[in-house]
This record gives structure tokens, sequence and C-alpha cells, in this order.
């Protein structure tokens, strides 16, 4: 890995973020449960931790427990620049922006954009 990865604390909702995460870029996605990694602070199919496999992005995502905050996305944007060609970025985007508004529906702000002719 070299550059940072961001880590998304989700309400519960790590287990349909990440395979729709892994949909969007084309890549796998991979999966902990809480019992999984032996935790016993929350129910033992909540994500314990996850991550996207083999993909152009990078992106982690767990369940949060407790009174663990859980990630708000307020003055910070997921850049995608230049991360694939125009016609990928087009598509990520429309398939973000589904059941979204400038936010995807896990709360999570996208900036996504080349440069030249696209």
């Amino acid at each position: 890995m070299t550059a940072p990865t961001p880590y998304l604390h989700l309400p519960g909702t790590a287990r349909a973020a990440l395979p729709s995460y892994a949909e969007v870029v084309g890549c796998g996605f991979a999966v902990h449960s809480f019992a999984d990694l032996g935790r016993e602070d929350g129910p033992a199919d909540a994500v314990g931790h996850g991550y996207l496999v083999d993909g152009p992005v990078a992106l982690f995502a767990a369940d949060v427990a407790g009174d663990e905050p859980v990630f708000t996305s307020a003055g910070l944007v997921w850049a995608l620049l230049g991360a694939a060609d125009p016609a990928t970025l087009r598509a990520w985007f429309t398939d973000l922006a589904a059941g979204g508004r400038v936010v995807d529906r896990f709360g999570v702000h996208w900036l996504i954009g080349f440069e030249g002719d696209g």
C-alpha cells in the first residue's frame, strides 16, 4: 500500500457497502465478522474488518460497536481524480450516485474527475 487508505466505520452497513463499492470499481472484497476476529462487543455477524481486493482503489470498512464513533464525511472528500480512464470514471460516478444525493447512500462524499479529452 503506497498511499493512505480510507477506513470507514459504519453503523451496521459495512456488509452492504463493501460489495457495493467492489461492484462499482470492478474488484473483489473480503469481510471478516466480529466472530471471525473473536470480538464480543457487538453482533457476531457484524463486520469487524473488510476491504476491497485487487481493485484500482483501496478501501477498508467495518461496523462500529457500542459507543464507537461512526464515520462522518463533513469536510472530507474521497478523490478519485485520474484513477481510471474517463469512461470508467463516468460509470463510477453514475453508480455511486445511485440511491444517493451529493453523497452516496453510505454517507461518503466523492470527487471524481480527469484531465484532458474525455
